[in-house]
């Protein structure tokens, strides 16, 4: 019974690990296709609109 429960232990510690390199290769995909669009197009950085003041400023990255 307790080995049941280690590998039941690791085998959810594995899915967990999957799923956040997959979101973190999302994450790098979404980038990277971002980075891409503005090159082709010579924008310097991508504008949002603040909807509280309609404001607009430049996005910013989620990266340190």
């Amino acid at each position: 019974m307790g080995r049941l429960m280690v590998l039941a232990a690791i085998a959810g510690g594995g899915y967990m690990l999957y799923r956040k390199f997959i979101n973190d290769a999302e994450a790098v995909t979404a980038r990277g296709e971002q980075k891409r669009a503005e090159q082709k197009n010579g924008a310097t950085g991508t504008l949002v609109k603040d909807p509280a003041t309609g404001e607009y400023h430049v996005k910013k990255t989620d990266t340190p």
